[in-house]
């Protein structure tokens, strides 16, 4: 099977591409539990399989390393819009990805037939409890107060496709990230388990993030987790409605329009091809 090794600020993916490479029939479950695991695989946040599709110029499947398949992410679909245009599988700016969470609109900022920044659609946040899924009342989840691991915590929750729980807090450095993380992931207030951002307010246009994935622990971007966060901070008047996110590896530039569509903006790398032996 060839692979090829991409990253979206750091956040790291197996992209396998299905127009060339037939592993649809197989677990890929079990598939990305092997390939994903950094000692005795390739080492990845993630596999994502590019396979046709009828309604978009692509379908994108997300596979965490834990083997869950995720909804979305945003730092994934820059990485395969990048990789559709420069293989020469999709040959115009703007392409249509199918996933999870609906399909999706991604544009192309390129400068001599190479990709520089990869701006995404990401449609609506959902807001409602019920929707993130949370369990409760029908209502939006602003700054509330939530229980786990004998802290409280001011939690914010948005839908991006997948579920969010958002935490500002004084200091982002000061958080013990894989204590908390996975705590607050698999609260019962959370029946699909969530993704977990912790904020630090720098200014009206800025913010910085760390982020517990769900399926994937620390990783040093999430896409969807920004544009989370920059709906959670507007929510509670922390911030504008076009911010900055400053993570470990670089920035992403967080919209939420007019049009309540959220759309960010970001780079996409590819890194290496190789073959994994499939047995």
């Amino acid at each position: 099977m060839r692979f090829t090794k991409v990253h979206g600020l750091g956040n790291d993916f197996i992209l396998v591409d299905c127009f060339e490479e037939n592993i649809e029939t197989r677990d890929l479950s079990k598939l990305a539990l092997r390939l994903c695991d950094r000692h005795y695989g390739i080492g990845a946040d993630g596999l994502v399989v590019l396979l046709p599709s009828e309604t978009a110029d692509v379908k994108m499947r997300i596979f965490n390393p834990d083997g869950s398949e995720a909804e979305m992410c945003g730092n994934a679909i820059r990485c395969a819009a990048k990789y559709l245009f420069e293989h020469g599988l999709v040959n115009k700016n703007q392409i249509k990805v199918d996933t999870l969470a609906g399909i999706l609109h991604t544009e192309l900022i390129t400068a001599n037939d190479q990709v520089k920044l990869v701006r995404v659609d990401m449609g609506e946040p959902h807001l409602d409890r019920l929707e993130i899924p949370m369990t409760g009342p029908s209502g939006r989840v602003i700054s509330e107060p939530l229980e786990a691991g004998g802290i409280t915590y001011q939690v914010t929750a948005v839908s991006m496709g997948n579920p969010h729980c958002i935490v500002v807090v004084p200091d982002v450095e000061r958080i013990p990230l894989s204590v908390v993380g996975p705590v607050l992931e698999r609260h019962s207030a959370f029946p699909n388990r969530t993704n977990v951002e912790f904020i630090q307010l720098v200014n009206l246009k800025e913010i910085k993030m760390r982020v517990w994935e769900r399926g994937a622990g620390e990783t040093m971007a999430c896409g969807t987790g920004a544009c989370a966060a920059v709906v959670a901070c507007a929510l509670n008047g922390f911030t504008s409605r076009r911010v900055t996110v400053h993570l470990k590896t670089g920035e992403l530039l967080i919209e939420w329009g007019a049009d309540n569509h959220v759309y960010m903006t970001g780079p996409a790398e590819e890194v290496f091809t190789g073959e994994y032996q499939v047995l």
